[in-house]
């Protein structure tokens, strides 16, 4: 799809129609006192081009950089290696510049990697159908809620201590427009993660849904078939959400275990890791009964009156498709280029190698949890985990991260900073190891940690 900007003559018929002199006169609504009269004290009036790339190197040079440190840091996140393949192909004109498919009949080429991508999600989740409209793993989540609210016309959802606290955030900030009530509670400190009560929470009450993170944000892996069928036996729906889709190589598939919709963040493939984002959300629905309660976009392939092979955007329940009072979304992107280097990522390493990949992720994790585990004054919480685990120091984490930074070592993330309100978690410290990790970073870590505990 070509890209046609404005000319000038557009612009000034625009204006004329609106009857503003010029574009300055659009933002007649600052205040006076926001304008910029003179340069900004302390700012230079110009500077070279090199004289500008050496300052901003200087200030980059205070950052310590993920790779050049011994790197532990997860939490939602990951840090894994993506061939320089993925962002080489996502470049190429004809991706870059095909954004959101607006008149998708002629973007074949975006429809069909938008239909292959929905294929690997499906397939990743043990699900029917995906879509292919989320913004981030977050915003994903309190779509599924909202769904599971439409399906069953209830309005209670359950959320499980292990959901990580910066999407109970996201739905708590949604649930406050739509009336949803949200029963959550912060994780306990146990390597069972509680199942036992959700299941009694979700027998004595009437939910709509039971969110439930596999593995959740303390690493812990649960079989969800149970839960499933507690949420089953009540008429609610079980949502599994997954911030890692590199553990789905070694894990059973949360729609094998009986989640009804499975929602997560892809940024694991093909997107790297960056200070907040861009990131990737993946929806998908196990029954097909369900896909016309989906949010977002879905890309279905058919063929044309010739009878050749072609894409089309089948369903796609929001307002910018469809009238506004049908929209069961107000979702604004598709996060189409994250979502090619997604698809991308994934062809490369195919079955196999995604396996590979997920099965030394898995091996370094075991590595790093026996070698901490022996470091006096340090438990390592989880009896299951995948590549990220949850360990008790004897002290308050967030000291022990600073100190640990200062001896180029980024050691995980703490529990005090994602609850800074549960004084009763503050010993905790979620350790993530990915295939980027060597041996000798994880001999790194302990040592480091051994000493600023001491």
């Amino acid at each position: 799809m070509r890209y046609l900007p404005l000319t000038d003559s557009d612009r000034a018929a625009m204006l004329s129609v609106i009857g503003a002199p010029d574009v300055d006169a659009l933002f007649t609504d600052v205040a006076a006192e926001q304008y910029l009269k003179q340069p900004i004290e302390g700012l230079p009036a110009h500077a070279s081009e090199m004289a500008v790339e050496r300052h901003m190197r200087r200030l980059s040079n205070k950052n310590l950089a993920a790779g050049d440190a011994a790197f532990f840091c997860g939490a939602g996140a990951y840090r894994h290696h993506v061939p320089a393949t993925v962002d080489h192909l996502i470049q190429r004109g004809e991706f870059l510049t095909a954004y959101t498919p607006y008149q998708p009949e002629i973007a074949q080429g975006t429809l069909q990697m938008l239909f292959e991508f929905q294929s690997q999600v499906a397939r990743l989740y043990g699900c029917a159908v995906a879509n292919a409209s989320m913004y981030d793993g977050s915003t994903a989540c309190w779509e599924a809620i909202s769904m599971a609210g439409r399906v069953t016309k209830r309005n209670l959802a359950i959320l499980h201590e292990g959901l990580h606290p910066h999407y109970v955030s996201t739905i708590r900030t949604m649930a406050k427009f739509t009336g949803d009530s949200i029963a959550d509670r912060a994780p306990s400190l146990q390597a069972d993660g509680g199942i036992g009560e959700l299941i009694a929470e979700i027998e004595a009450n009437e939910p709509s849904c039971v969110v439930v993170q596999y593995p959740d944000v303390l690493g812990r892996v649960y079989d969800l078939s149970p839960i499933a069928e507690a949420a089953h036996a009540k008429g609610a729906l079980l949502i599994a959400v997954n911030t890692e889709p590199v553990a789905l190589g070694a894990l059973r598939s949360p729609g094998e275990m009986g989640a009804d919709i499975v929602v997560g963040e892809g940024q694991s493939l093909g997107v790297g890791l960056q200070f907040g984002g861009p990131y990737l959300g993946l929806f998908a629905v196990r029954d097909p009964k369900h896909v016309r309660q989906m949010p977002g976009r879905l890309c279905g392939e058919t063929v044309d009156a010739e009878g050749k092979r072609g894409f089309v955007l089948t369903l796609s329940t929001r307002e910018q498709h469809i009238r506004r009072e049908k929209a069961t979304s107000n979702i604004c992107t598709n996060s189409g280029l994250c979502a090619l280097a997604f698809t991308i990522h994934l062809t490369l390493l195919g079955e196999a190698g995604l396996r590979a990949l997920a099965a030394e992720n898995h091996r370094l994790a075991c590595v790093a949890a026996d070698r901490l585990a022996k470091v006096p004054g340090v438990k390592v919480l989880n009896d299951s985990f995948f590549n990220e685990f949850t360990i008790l120091l004897p002290t308050d984490a967030r000291p022990v991260v600073r100190d640990l930074a200062h001896r180029n070592v980024l050691a995980g993330v703490s529990l005090g900073r994602l609850y800074p309100a549960e004084e009763q978690l503050s010993h905790g410290l979620v350790i993530a190891v990915t295939e980027t990790a060597s041996e000798e970073d994880i001999e790194t870590l302990a040592s480091a940690l051994e000493e600023s505990i001491r």
